[in-house]
């Protein structure tokens, strides 16, 4: 009776030795025989065009910013007397 304990528990702590990370690869294994081998391959060209599309959002948003400060530095430039007289002409004619 007391073999018969033995050898219950080491069966019982075999069974649950299994730390986090052989469940995680067991996961894995499992996703990819059922999951089929074409998903992972897709997932990471996902990963990559939003990766691409990202920096080409960040690189526009640069080009807008540096626009925007052109066009302020533009405004806060001092009037010559040419550039000064047009602008009146158009005031003038706008109303």
């Amino acid at each position: 009776m007391g073999s018969e304990m033995v050898t219950e528990s080491l069966a019982v702590a075999m069974i649950g030795s299994f730390s986090v990370w052989h469940w995680l690869i067991v996961l894995a294994v499992v996703l990819i025989l059922f999951g089929g081998g074409g998903k992972i391959p897709r997932l990471m060209k996902d990963l990559g065009s939003g990766i691409q599309q990202f920096k080409k959002g960040m690189k526009e948003e640069g080009e807008a910013t540096t626009a925007e400060s052109r066009a302020l530095e533009d405004d806060s430039r001092p009037l010559d007397s040419s550039t000064a007289s047009a602008q009146e002409n158009k005031k003038a004619v706008n109303g």
